[in-house]
């Protein structure tokens, strides 16, 4: 009999799979329970979202799209970007969420051998997808306050440094750079003829300050945002890219070559989505990250987050990142172990992206294990 194992390339081998989807597995066998995991919002499709969906169903736009998105959204997403940074000679195209504007970005710009600036703790598709095209990915240490030393990155820079990729606000941390250190990291990479990919995915939540784009200093950047988290759309696989109009063409010629278009009649509806107010939801969420926040803070070492909807307490002395996890499990408690996104195993996520009674319910169980 055929050894299956024989066939497989030696890139499988290069990381093992998400933890995120081993704690997803775990939930389905748990009754109820108290799932702080998941990075997705609690709330609904917006009403107009929904209707504009099942409208371009009905008028039959399952075909293929365009491959670089239909001409509605791109102008509008060109409007909107061209307002934010007024910037010649910027493009945008719509890809199949953001996860397929990273690995579009990547395959573009990688090949065998050269590194990928990351920073610790990271989202974990920046690890992995580097190594995927033959590259390194150089992780930054950025502990114990996620802030930014611009003379570490400087430090880490070599001849084969290709791409820094920067998460704004960032997951696991819910952390944002500030713009003096978003500053300096641009005009680091402008300076050294690096490629500077910024993930935009949570820009729309930012609590204490104004979203802040290193495109904004540096024009070259390759930003990646999408619709996913903002809109309750992770489902439907939306997102889009924006760059300096030679990179775009390459990314949209590999795009044709991969995952083809995103989907048509989900990209009607994220027409939609781009005049549909989240106001009130953000305004929620910010209420929800101070319960957290003033919940854990008396028993766990946490950054206050700044975006996004995560915080990234540190473990309890004494305590792996499994053994923490196992105790959380017997309270029916799901979380996800900070090594999943890190060198370290110092560290757990939680998503507040839930309900306000669940919640409740999980800082109870937090505060019980800290004892």
């Amino acid at each position: 009999m055929v050894q299956v194992s024989n066939w497989l390339a030696h890139r499988t081998t290069l990381f093992d799979s998400s933890g995120i989807r081993e704690v997803f597995d775990l939930a389905k066998e748990l009754r109820n329970p108290i799932n702080l995991s998941i990075g997705q919002v609690d709330y609904p499709l917006p009403g107009p979202v929904k209707d504009s969906l099942i409208e371009s169903i009905e008028r039959g736009n399952t075909d293929y799209a365009l491959t670089q998105g239909i001409a509605p959204l791109r102008r509008r997403l060109r409007e909107q970007i061209d307002e934010e940074f007024n910037q010649s000679g910027r493009d945008v195209f719509v890809c199949s969420g953001t996860s397929g504007g990273l690995v579009l970005s990547v395959l573009a710009l990688i090949d065998p051998g050269d590194e990928v600036i990351i920073f610790d703790p990271w989202f974990v598709m920046y690890q992995a997808l580097p190594q995927l095209c033959g590259g390194v990915p150089v992780p930054i240490n950025i502990y114990p306050d996620f802030r930014l030393d611009i003379q570490k990155v400087r430090d880490a820079i070599t001849a084969r440094t290709k791409m820094i990729i920067v998460n704004c606000p960032a997951n696991p941390t819910g952390v944002s750079f500030s713009r003096e250190e978003l500053k300096q990291l641009s005009e680091l990479a402008a300076e050294q003829e690096i490629c500077l990919v910024s993930d935009e995915i949570y820009s729309k939540f930012v609590y204490d300050e104004p979203h802040v784009s290193p495109a904004t200093f540096n024009s070259e950047t390759i930003v990646v945002d999408g619709f996913s988290k903002s809109y309750a759309m992770t489902g439907l696989r939306l997102g889009y890219v924006h760059g300096p109009e030679p990179l775009i063409t390459e990314m949209i010629k590999l795009q044709q070559f991969t995952f083809v278009c995103a989907p048509h009649p989900v990209q009607w509806a994220g027409v939609t989505a781009l005049d549909t107010p989240i106001d009130q939801y953000v305004t929620e969420y910010r209420k929800k990250r101070d319960f957290m926040y003033d919940e854990l803070s008396k028993y766990y070492e946490v950054v206050k987050p700044d975006g996004s909807f995560y915080l990234f307490p540190r473990l309890p002395r004494g305590l792996t990142g499994r053994q923490f996890m196992e105790k959380a499990i017997e309270h029916n408690l799901l979380l996800i172990p900070g090594k999943v996104f890190s060198s370290q195993d110092t560290h757990f996520r939680l998503a507040y992206a839930v309900a306000d009674d669940k919640l409740q319910q999980g800082a109870e169980v937090l505060r019980k294990i800290a004892g």
